[in-house]
């Protein structure tokens, strides 16, 4: 059991590290876009009807997508006031209780996400903006993210009650359980 479940939270994490690493990748395509508007609003005298409102829509993309790659890498800021004072352990079953408040946004934000993603691509929603892309594919990203996100805040729960329990199938390094120095 302890194996399988060790399993799970590599392979959450493993799935969480590449989608993060490619979704990335898309700063570089903001960026082009958004140079390429300007290049072309100044140089040429032709601003485009469709970099900004595509670079807004990467973005978004970009956003929710990233959120369980920053998790996994304990990227999100935290008030640890209390938090930074305690032993593991204790700081672990802290963790535990907080999870509770996590759980509930993530799933309501799932709820309403898949809701909101089904609605746009039942009609093919676009944007009635001049340029008219279709934004069901941003609207879709929203409950795929919020799922790797609820799938890491279960790796970080799993990981939080084996450190509060002493349970053999996570062992913490020592990067993991600190974060990133700054």
């Amino acid at each position: 059991m302890s194996v399988m479940i060790a399993a799970f939270m590599r392979g959450v994490t493993r799935l969480n590290d590449v989608i993060g690493r490619w979704v990335a990748l898309l700063i570089f395509a903001m960026f082009a876009f958004l140079l390429l508007e300007v290049g072309f609003r100044y140089l040429f005298n032709s601003p485009t009807v469709w970099t900004n409102e595509l670079t807004q829509m990467l973005f978004g993309v970009y956003a929710v997508m990233s959120g369980g790659y920053i998790m996994a890498h304990r990227g999100h800021v935290n008030v640890d006031l209390l938090h930074s004072h305690l032993r593991p352990r204790k700081r672990a079953a802290l963790d535990i209780v907080t999870s509770l408040v996590f759980f509930i946004f993530t799933l309501a934000l799932l709820w309403f996400g898949i809701d909101m993603a089904q609605e746009s691509m039942s009609s093919w929603e676009t944007s009635y903006s001049a340029w008219n892309p279709p934004i069901w594919p941003v609207k879709l990203a929203i409950p795929i993210g919020t799922a790797l996100l609820v799938l890491q805040g279960l790796v970080k729960l799993l990981e939080d009650i084996a450190v509060a329990f002493n349970l053999d199938y996570y062992t913490p390094q020592q990067s993991e359980s600190e974060g990133d120095q700054l």
